[in-house]
Formats: structure tokens, C-alpha cells, sequence
């Protein structure tokens, strides 16, 4: 279920690439770059879904950026304190064996949320209804993606190593989210187009793990016919 979700949001995602390419000769670099950035703060959520919140909300309080009027809560410091603790609870799961494959499931609607709520924030547009549409389908559509990916990778890392290795997951995810999010502010077009890449990447694995089961189960229900 969780596979099949992540290739319907992955559809959405190309579909909408697909437009703004289409429009990409007729709007200025500021509206580019603001998508970019959505797209990258977004996908980044799917690695750990407060630190975004908090690096936004660091860059919001500090001047870094700019959040449409309705977002500036993120910049306050009574929000900036919750993704603060939010984030030490949610590394430090994620260091317990197995109990962080519980968090994957926990974190998937969060992290699209997130995704919806980062995308949403930056979003270049002057309709209310318009942002958070979009803010669903590219900014939750991409978190989901980069979420099942992670989750995947971990589930994998629990069978062959019965959880003793995956730290080495959840570091590598913990400090992705920090980098890739603080890039996403500076450099917001080059992570975007990281973050399109690696999410192709997964949904491609995906598919054709889904392709995979789908033959065996096949095989067997020849055999069983036998």
C-alpha cells in the first residue's frame, strides 16, 4: 500500500513538473526559485520531518527568509522552541533498533504534511486555495517519496542486521535533513533538481520491486495450480 502511494504521488509530481517546465520561458527566476526552494524543503521532510521545519523557522526568525504573511508563526520563538524539542525526540528514536521502523510509519502522514505545509509557505501564488493544492501534490508528493525510500532502506538494513546497523541509516538521514534543507534556502534550484533526481530514483526501485513481487506471486499460484 505504501509502494502504490508512493508511484501515485510520483505520477502527480511529473505532472506538474511537466507544467512548470511548460510555463518555466514565461515566469521570472523569483518564481522559479521559490518552487525550487518548496521542492527542496519539502523532500527534505521525508529524511526528518522537524528539522526542516526548524531550519525554515531559523531562517524565517533571522531574517534568511521571507514567508508569505500567514507562515510567519514558523519565524516565532515559541514555534521555533516546539520543532526544537520535536527534533531531539525524533533523532533520538530514531537510534532505538526496530522502534525506528515504527517511526517510519508514524512519520509517513507527518512528513507529507510537513511537505504540504513547507510548500505551501513559499509558494508563489496570490490564491489561497491554489497554494495548498499545489502545496499537496509537489510538497507532499515529494516528503512521501523521500519518507518511503527511507523506510525501505531501514526495513532492509533490520532484516540483515537485525537493527545493530541502522545508526548508520539514521545518521546519514538526520544530517541529510540538515544539509539538504539549509541548501534548499541557499542554493534552492540545485536541490531541487537533487531532490527530482533521487526521488525518480526510489520510485524506480520501487516499481520494479513491485514488479518483482508481482511475478512470484504469479509463479506461485501457477505451482499451487499444479
Amino acid at each position: 500500500m505504501r509502494s502504490e502511494t508512493t508511484i501515485i504521488f510520483l505520477i502527480n509530481n511529473m505532472i506538474i513538473a511537466a507544467s512548470l517546465l511548460k510555463i518555466a520561458s514565461e515566469v521570472n527566476i523569483e518564481t522559479i526559485s521559490a518552487i525550487a526552494l518548496g521542492i527542496g524543503l519539502s523532500a527534505s521532510t521525508g529524511f526528518r520531518v522537524f528539522v526542516p521545519l526548524l531550519v525554515v523557522g531559523l531562517a524565517s526568525h533571522f531574517g534568511f527568509l521571507v514567508l508569505d504573511d500567514a507562515f510567519i508563526w514558523m519565524g516565532s520563538t515559541p514555534a521555533l522552541l516546539c520543532f526544537g524539542v520535536a527534533v531531539i525526540g525524533e533523532v533520538l528514536t530514531y537510534y532505538i533498533p526496530f522502534i525506528d521502523n515504527v517511526m517510519d510509519s508514524i512519520e509517513m502522514p507527518l512528513s507529507i504534511a510537513a511537505g504540504t505545509l513547507l510548500m505551501t509557505s513559499v509558494f508563489p501564488s496570490d490564491s489561497e486555495w491554489m497554494k495548498w493544492v499545489m502545496g499537496f501534490i509537489i510538497g507532499g508528493g515529494a516528503a512521501a517519496t523521500i519518507q518511503s525510500g527511507s523506510a525501505i532502506s531501514r526495513l532492509m538494513s533490520s532484516k540483515i542486521t537485525a537493527g545493530t546497523g541502522n545508526w548508520v541509516f539514521s545518521t546519514t538521514e538526520g544530517v541529510s535533513a540538515i544539509i539538504l534543507s539549509t541548501l534548499a534556502i541557499i542554493a534552492p534550484i540545485f536541490v531541487a533538481i537533487l531532490m527530482v533526481v533521487l526521488i525518480v530514483v526510489i520510485l524506480r526501485i520501487v516499481y520494479y520491486k513491485l514488479l518483482r513481487k508481482k511475478k512470484k506471486q504469479a509463479i506461485r499460484e501457477v505451482e499451487d495450480m499444479e
